[in-house]
């Protein structure tokens, strides 16, 4: 059975709009009658992946969703004179390795040079693209059917490795993520509040240019990782020491970055208050239930406190119905000071 490590972390968010919905005001989601605020998969993982911390880490190694690559093609052929109509069904035959033209018809926006989903190439896949544009430039020729197979099961885009990609017109390239992220909820009742804001016009005595209003909310929020090792290191054709460095990036990530949203506007940059970690060949399971009920302190209690008492109780619980739900554990508490980073990123890599 599969090695697995899961990674329980607490963090603090004050005021913040992170993550929006198609409204613009922060996610939420209804858990034990209590509506919480919430923070998608998506939008943590895109947050990890294009990271100062990952692009430090693992920079030779990361991937790119794009739906772009026709045009770059496209691009580089006609920039090696060739014309339009032959640089765009050339940029096209290249373009529908990774999926199917957006539009058949030249647009203003250039659809028929993009394709309909975005396709997460590696390094390798990408390189090769323009290789063979730059090719079909300098040669004033189209691309012939061995120089299109450019999907590869090549491995070395660690982003791929963890998250997986699906190609829907080539599925034998599909991976399968060996890294799931649960979507972070805040570990009490929480609410969506309103900020009235005005900018002023500085040119004008009269005061405001323009007023308005944007969503926010702040609260104690519970995510959950689990990893396949095996997998992850599977998906990278066995290697070893990039699994170790990319374990490494991810545990830096998750708990150091935050997602983007509305930074500038609240700064919400926080670093992980607790972080409990697992390793075993169990079966895995998320420790949410132990925020059915939401927490709430009272008087001179923390919710910090409140909350990891909350999880460490929920752990001990399974383990005493279900036996021993993983082998081995570490914890970092940032509120009393105990435990370190680097020890929790040694254990998680070993």
């Amino acid at each position: 059975m599969s090695a697995f490590i899961q990674l329980h972390v607490l963090t603090s968010h004050a005021p913040s709009n992170l993550n929006r919905d198609d409204t613009g005001r922060p996610k939420t989601a209804l858990m034990g009658d209590a509506l919480r605020l919430r923070i998608s998969s998506q939008s943590q993982k895109r947050a990890w992946r294009t990271s100062d911390v990952f692009e430090e880490a693992l920079g030779d190694h990361l991937g790119a969703r794009t739906r772009m690559l026709g045009k770059e093609a496209h691009d580089l052929i006609k920039a090696a004179g060739v014309e339009d109509k032959k640089a765009r069904e050339w940029a096209r035959q290249i373009a529908a390795c990774f999926g199917k033209p957006k539009s058949d018809k030249k647009t203003d926006q250039d659809e028929d040079l993009q394709i309909e989903q975005l396709a997460h190439v590696s390094p390798a896949e990408h390189e090769a693209v323009l290789a063979l544009a730059k090719a079909c430039g300098e040669r004033k020729a189209g691309p012939d059917e061995a120089e299109l197979k450019l999907l590869t099961h090549e491995a070395r885009a660690v982003d791929i490795a963890m998250f997986g990609r699906m190609l829907a017109d080539a599925a034998e390239f599909n991976v399968e993520a060996a890294v799931q992220v649960a979507h972070a909820i805040t570990v009490h009742r929480a609410a969506v509040e309103d900020d009235y804001f005005s900018a002023v016009d500085d040119l004008n005595p009269r005061g405001a240019g323009h007023i308005g209003e944007r969503g926010y909310g702040a609260g104690l929020f519970y995510l959950y990782v689990c990893i396949n090792r095996d997998l992850l290191k599977a998906n990278l054709n066995g290697d070893d020491a990039l699994t170790r460095k990319a374990l490494d990036a991810l545990l830096q990530a998750i708990t150091k970055v935050s997602p983007t949203g509305m930074q500038n506007s609240f700064a919400s940059r926080a670093y992980a208050s607790y972080v409990l970690a697992e390793k075993g060949a169990q079966q895995p399971r998320s420790l949410s239930q132990a925020f059915i009920k939401p927490v709430k302190p009272f008087g001179a209690q923390s919710m910090l406190t409140e909350a990891i008492g909350a999880l460490t109780k929920q752990r001990d619980n399974f383990n005493q119905v279900y036996g021993a739900c993983s082998d081995e554990h570490r914890e970092l508490n940032a509120e009393a000071g105990t435990g370190s980073l680097q020890d929790l990123a040694a254990f998680v890599q070993g």
